[in-house]
């Protein structure tokens, strides 16, 4: 199976990639169905057995359980004898560190995105777009931030969410109408659901530099998010969201003060790292303090 360039930015699972590779000679089954094992290990599913993990991906049970010794073999998996369940191994974590060693802007970020975080009482993080997700690769936060506390590597859907938008506001058209067409093809009804919202996210980034997200991922948080940059060297999409509990939030505040507050923050952070968003002209505007 050949796959474009501009297909591979937009991975889908080691699973959906497995299902429609029967053909291709040159594609390891074996390693992507350890991968499809792995992948299966999520929040809330962090305790596995052999006969679950063979029903979640469908892989036959021996086949399961020489792929699960063989990943706990190499650390990527651990065996709760008393259990007789696997988690996810400390080495996974060793995959992580280079991708994000090479994120140097997420150091010089943090400290702004952490005093607008403590501003406003929510949440800010940076997103890195992957498939139909975006994957949190920086967050900070204020003590008390409601029941959605983002962290590093937890994965969100790209179409209900402003940080998603705000990434795919980033994306070169041809790239962009390849993630819609990614994301109808993978759920046609979240599809038809949000594509109204989805391309009114993509409008608001180009007309105001940001987008807003009234409560359509988790009802209780209503998010702003602005496009940072597409890195056309790694083709990859980055955007920096705001996440407030409802409650806290007085009318107009968020589209008034928070929208451009993430959009300054998102500007400032180009300026530093020298590298303007496609398709987000740049505001000559002074930069809105955290501390407004």
């Amino acid at each position: 199976m050949d796959r474009t360039q501009s297909e591979r930015s937009y991975a889908p699972s080691a699973a959906t990639v497995l299902a429609s590779s029967a053909d291709d000679a040159a594609f390891a089954t074996t390693l992507a169905k350890g991968l499809v094992v792995l992948e299966t290990f999520k929040a809330g599913t962090t305790l596995l057995g052999n006969m679950e993990l063979s029903r979640l991906t469908g892989i036959p049970r021996p086949t399961v359980a020489r792929l699960t010794h063989t990943l706990a073999e190499l650390g990527y998996l651990r065996y709760d004898a008393g259990l007789a369940k696997y988690r996810v191994g400390a080495r996974a974590l060793r995959m992580a560190h280079p991708l994000l060693a090479d994120m140097q802007f997420r150091q010089i970020a943090r400290p702004m995105m952490q005093e607008l975080a403590q501003s406003v009482r929510g949440t800010v993080s940076i997103g890195l777009l992957d498939g139909t997700s975006m994957i949190y690769v920086e967050t900070a936060r204020s003590g008390d931030v409601g029941p959605h506390i983002p962290d590093i590597g937890m994965p969100i859907p790209v179409v209900m969410t402003a940080m998603g938008r705000a990434a795919a506001a980033t994306l070169p058209p041809s790239d962009a109408a390849l993630l819609e067409q990614r994301i109808a093809g993978e759920d046609a009804e979240l599809w038809s659901a949000f594509r109204d919202n989805y391309r009114a996210g993509l409008a608001q980034c180009a007309s105001r530099g940001f987008c807003t997200c009234w409560g359509e991922y988790m009802a209780s948080i209503h998010a702003v998010a602005a496009p940072l940059f597409h890195a056309s060297e790694t083709r990859q999409s980055f955007s920096i969201n705001c996440g407030i509990p409802a409650f806290r939030l007085q009318p107009g505040q968020l589209e008034g003060e928070i929208g451009p507050r993430i959009a300054a923050l998102a500007d400032s952070i180009r300026a530093i790292v020298k590298q303007a968003a496609p398709g987000t002209p740049p505001r000559k505007k002074k930069i809105i303090s955290a501390r407004k």
